[in-house]
């Protein structure tokens, strides 16, 4: 019977499963029935349905991926976000995923995915290839949204029209369905400068529903077939007009190099230097005088590249910003649609611009017009102190200087100076009797032993700061152009020769006997941090951003480390005027490198940068001094082997804390009588200085590993694996420590009553080590307080001053059981020798090894500091030494506590007060009396 029983009860859970899987199934086919969506209902006015006869793999309307910008669509992706308003921009992507022809000849049914995107474009990665670029969808987006879409497409009329669903998670995680159609045109298999592939996206659902979202406007620059039909024979004559530039002083490009290649940034951006003569003349604003600002800067973004390279698409932008470092969205008011070609004969691109028509309506109204701008880009073939910049060029209007959208040529150079892999460049030192003049050249004067950087290492270059007399700052950092007779490249933490064809004559070596002195040219780039209310660094007004950009070229003295220099700054547009930028050429760069095997005082770069204007020019400005921490290459890899075996230091100090209280946890367990001649204060301070560093590397022990998909990455693999097992370890000091302190807690908490002695005592030693605790934390505190120091601020200050005063009340952790003998009168031995003794030396060591650690190793940043952090402790020569002396008088009274009684350091009048009771114990039952 029970057997039978069990059958049917197993058969009628099968039949429910069953019946619950059937009924599951009706619910979905009925689901995806009614949100079916017709195309009929929606598209047929625009393009009837057609019957499918075969895959197309030859006719497509876009390429496998094609992206555009658009914008409305309020209430599709986060109404609730003020961050997501009409103002952001918009991006996306149409992926292409099957074709299929159809019984008409200029009809095809089209799939694909409408991908939306808000935010920065690096959520599409880009792939430049020579037949067109894409972005492909290979990133997580956040704040993206994918439309699946089915419909039809006519070659013939360049019509596409689709319709297709997404789904989105709504308010508080809740999930809606969307349903849109698509309506595109312009969508042809070929497309020139002017065509444009415009549509909306419109919403399906009633205006009160959920799902409703206000129209998407789109617009694309197709790329099927592209015909580059603007730059003709005649505008290759006009792209030489009025340039004074010969073939010589450009670069050309190698045939294995098309000038896609070199412009393969996304956005390459260019600082714009007007006529001189703007001041009284409107026509200089080549976006016209009604959009309200004169552009700074202007960005070039490549669209796409011919299949040999040499012809290219971009979009030519001028927004309304100083920042060149900050991304701007697409805007049809502020930008050109151009196309360029290389020309091999005279060494630049030669490139037509147009005009967005209806700028002020929506996206899919915008058209192309007005191809009237021109603009010729080339690669300087000769570098100077006033010219060193890798791309420069012109942009104007063809059309007379009475016709609307007129303005006069404007120059523009790279802001970027990097090398762009366009071979034979060179530089010509031009400021030689300047550098005379400024740089006296000393007999090198310098200590055994003492061996500087090389001229051509990578040790010349390094980030820096500068600070006036009124503690403003600026952030920068300095990078060589050349040195000696060769242009060097930053790349992959090297340096690269491009050229050595240098005429000798230019070069201050050739005029000089003393080889030891090289000539050397920088670019020094400083970002102020300005302060209200001051006079800027530089003379720079404080109310606008300016990257304060010197060039500068002089003498570099490797026998001694000197670095002379006389530089030129670009002054730039000020107040928004129409005034040609110039240069002030009357600077002058001092700078001192340390050796090569400083230790004792670090490894620090100083020097200044003046002004050698009289202090009433408008152009004069205070001096700044110039500081840097020079990583060496061979200083690097000592510090790195410093770090490791600091790991490996902190990892054996807490396995040996670990070891000592397992011996204090088996001596109370043979000797459970001590446990209430044990401070509570003293295992509250143990503990605490265990939870502390558990809490300041949480993150980094979860949320670090959870965002690498491995910890054995490279190099720095094994040292995060380590990190790892010092936290372990810890933890597992911590959880001993803990209980050690639950079983002292525990044993006084049991039996009050014949404790009382104990909690007596104990309340003593609290009483006169709390304040004592305080009182040096408010110490700590107001003297940290007074230390002024603008950059890292007082809370920081504050911050650092209380974790170094926690780590010396760790230091002195037997203070609290020294005061609990005096109060108790014990002759107990309540601690393991063990276990004090061992607590004593592992904090100790650190000191020892700090002092060990300043005169053998380079002064370095705190934050490199594993093991004898600075932040963590008082470190220093005098604190090196008495708290080691400290410790050690410490452990030596309560050696002789355990010995001959709590107070036996004590006058003898002291000594002799009321005596405690032993009270027995349960394992013991032993009763003794002190």
């Amino acid at each position: 019977m029970v057997m039978g029983s069990s059958t049917i009860t197993s058969s009628l859970v099968w039949f429910r499963l069953l019946w619950l899987s059937v009924f599951t199934l009706l619910l979905l086919s009925t689901h995806c029935t009614a949100t079916e969506i017709s195309y009929n209902d929606h598209c047929s006015s625009i393009l009837p349905e057609s019957t499918i006869t075969a895959p197309e793999f030859a006719s497509l309307p876009f390429p496998p991926f094609q992206n555009g910008y658009c914008d409305g669509g309020v209430g599709l992706f986060n109404p609730n976000s003020s961050r997501y308003s009409l103002n952001n921009h918009k991006y996306l992507l149409f992926q292409t995923q099957h074709v299929y022809r159809t019984d008409l000849d200029t009809v095809f049914k089209v799939e694909g995915s409408l991908i939306l995107s808000i935010g920065n474009i690096n959520n599409f990665v880009m792939d430049m290839t020579y037949a067109g670029s894409f972005y492909s969808p290979r990133r997580s987006r956040r704040s993206s949204l994918s439309f699946s879409l089915k419909g039809f497409w006519s070659t013939y009329t360049g019509e596409l029209c689709m319709v297709g669903t997404s789904s989105s998670y709504w308010q508080e995680g809740k999930l809606r369905h969307l349903t849109a159609v698509l309506q595109l045109s312009g969508v042809k298999n070929s497309s020139t400068i002017t065509s444009l592939v415009r549509g909306t996206l419109k919403s399906l659902s009633a205006a009160d529903d959920q799902s409703y979202f206000e129209p998407i406007y789109l617009l694309m620059f197709p790329q099927s077939n592209y015909q580059y039909t603007k730059v003709s024979n005649e505008f290759e004559n006009e792209c030489s007009v009025n340039t004074n530039v010969t073939e010589s002083t450009s670069l050309s490009l190698h045939l294995g190099s098309p000038i896609c290649s070199v412009l393969s940034h996304p956005r390459n951006t260019f600082k714009l230097e007007y006529a001189s003569d703007c001041n009284s003349v409107k026509s200089c604003n080549p976006l016209g005088d009604e959009v309200g600002f004169l552009p700074r800067v202007m960005f070039l973004n490549t669209i796409q590249c011919s299949p040999d390279g040499q012809s290219m698409r971009l979009l030519m932008d001028f927004p309304n910003s100083s920042y060149v470092g900050f991304y701007h969205p697409f805007n049809p008011n502020t930008m050109f649609i151009g196309e360029g070609t290389w020309d091999w004969k005279k060494n630049r691109l030669c490139v037509v611009g147009c005009r967005f028509l209806n700028r002020n309506s929506s996206l899919s109204n915008s058209q192309v017009g007005d191809c009237s701008i021109r603009m010729n880009l080339r690669f300087p073939a000769i570098w100077t102190i006033r010219n060193s910049t890798s791309i420069t060029g012109q942009i104007w209007s063809n059309k007379s200087a009475n016709n609307i959208g007129y303005f006069k040529r404007i120059t523009f150079q790279s802001t970027d100076h990097n090398i762009l892999g366009v071979p034979g460049l060179k530089y010509v030192y031009t400021e030689n009797d300047k550098v005379s003049k400024s740089c006296s050249v000393k007999k090198p004067v310098r200590k055994n032993g003492e061996n500087y950087p090389d001229g051509y290492s990578s040790e010349m270059s390094f980030d820096m700061s500068v600070r006036n007399s009124r503690g403003e700052i600026a952030w920068g950092s300095s990078v060589p152009i050349s040195v000696g007779d060769q242009i060097f490249q930053w790349s992959s933490g090297s340096f690269m020769p491009l050229s050595s064809s240098m005429p000798a004559s230019s070069s201050l070596e050739a005029n000089t006997s003393n080889s030891r002195l090289l000539n050397i040219s920088y670019k020094i780039s400083l970002n102020p941090l300005y302060a209200a209310r001051r006079t800027a660094l530089f003379n720079i007004s404080s109310n606008e951003y300016t990257l304060v950009e010197i060039f500068a070229e002089g003498i570099y003295d490797a026998e001694i480390g000197s670095l002379c220099m006389v530089g030129c700054r670009y002054l730039g547009l000020k107040n928004q005027s129409l005034k040609k930028d110039s240069m002030d050429c009357e600077i002058r760069v001092n700078l001192q490198f340390p050796s090569l095997n400083a230790k004792k005082d670090g490894v620090y770069i100083t020097g200044s940068i003046s002004s050698a204007r009289d202090k009433s020019d408008l152009l004069h400005f205070e001096s700044v001094s110039v500081s840097s921490a020079a990583f060496y290459g061979g200083l690097e890899r000592q510090s790195i082997w410093r770090m490791d075996m600091e790991i490996l230091m902190v990892l054996i100090s807490n396995t040996l804390a670990c070891i000592f209280v397992v011996f204090q946890l088996l001596y109370v367990k043979r000797h459970p009588g001590v446990v209430p001649f044990i401070s509570l204060l003293m295992l509250v301070v143990l503990t605490l200085g265990h939870m502390i560093i558990l809490l300041l590397n949480f993150e980094a022990l979860f949320f670090r590993i959870q965002n690498r998909q491995t910890v054995l990455l490279g190099s720095g693999g094994w040292l995060e694996v380590q990190e790892l097992i010092v936290r372990i370890v810890t933890m597992v000091a911590f959880l001993l420590q803990f209980r050690l302190l639950q079983l002292s807690w525990s044993s006084r908490i049991t039996d009050q009553k014949s404790q009382k002695a104990s909690w007596i005592a104990e309340k003593k030693a609290w009483y006169v080590s709390l304040p004592l605790y305080l009182a040096g934390a408010l110490i700590s505190v107001f003297v940290n307080l007074g230390r002024k120091n603008k950059v890292v601020g007082i809370a920081m200050h504050s911050s650092r001053g209380l974790r170094s005063y926690a780590g010396l009340v760790l230091d002195g952790f037997l203070f609290p059981q020294i005061l609990l003998n005096i109060f108790q009168n014990s002759t107990e031995k309540a601690l393991s020798p063990i276990f004090y003794m061992g607590y004593t030396l592992i904090r100790l060591v650190p000191h020892a090894y700090d002092l060990y650690r300043a005169h053998n190793y380079v002064s370095d940043f705190d934050g490199s500091y594993i093991y004898a952090d600075h932040r963590a402790d008082f470190y220093s020569t005098a604190w090196d030494v008495s708290i080691p002396i400290g410790c050690i008088l410490f452990a030596a009274i309560l050696y002789f506590q355990q010995q001959l009684g709590g107070r036996c350091f004590l006058p003898r009048r002291f000594r002799e007060v009321e005596g405690y009771e032993k009270v027995p114990t349960t394992s013991s039952g032993r009763v003794g009396e002190e």
